[in-house]
C-alpha cells in the first residue's frame, strides 16, 4: 500500500509534543522533613502518613546481622563466581 501523506518534522513534533518525561512529584516528610515519592513510605524514616511503618534501625541490623552471617558481602560473592566462569 502506497504512503498517502508525508509527515513533516514539525508535524511530528507536534505530535510527539505531550510524550516528554516529568519530574517525579516529591513530598516532605511529616517527621524527619526528607523528600519522599508520594502515597509511598519515607526511606529515610520509614513512616507514612505520620505513623512509623518499618523500624529502618532494626531493619539495617538485620541486614548487616545476615550480612555478616553469610560471610561477606554480595559484592564480594558475584567478583569471585565472575571470576570462576
Amino acid at each position: 500500500m502506497v504512503i498517502r501523506m508525508r509527515h513533516t518534522r514539525a508535524h511530528t513534533g507536534n505530535r510527539r509534543s505531550h510524550h516528554g518525561l516529568e519530574t517525579p512529584r516529591l513530598s516532605r516528610c511529616a517527621k524527619c522533613g526528607e523528600l519522599h515519592l508520594r502515597h509511598r513510605l519515607c526511606e529515610h524514616c520509614g513512616s507514612y502518613r505520620g505513623q512509623t511503618v518499618i523500624d529502618v534501625t532494626a531493619a539495617v541490623a538485620k541486614k548487616q546481622s545476615k550480612a555478616s552471617a553469610q560471610g561477606g558481602s554480595a559484592a564480594g560473592r558475584k567478583s569471585v563466581e565472575s571470576e570462576t566462569k
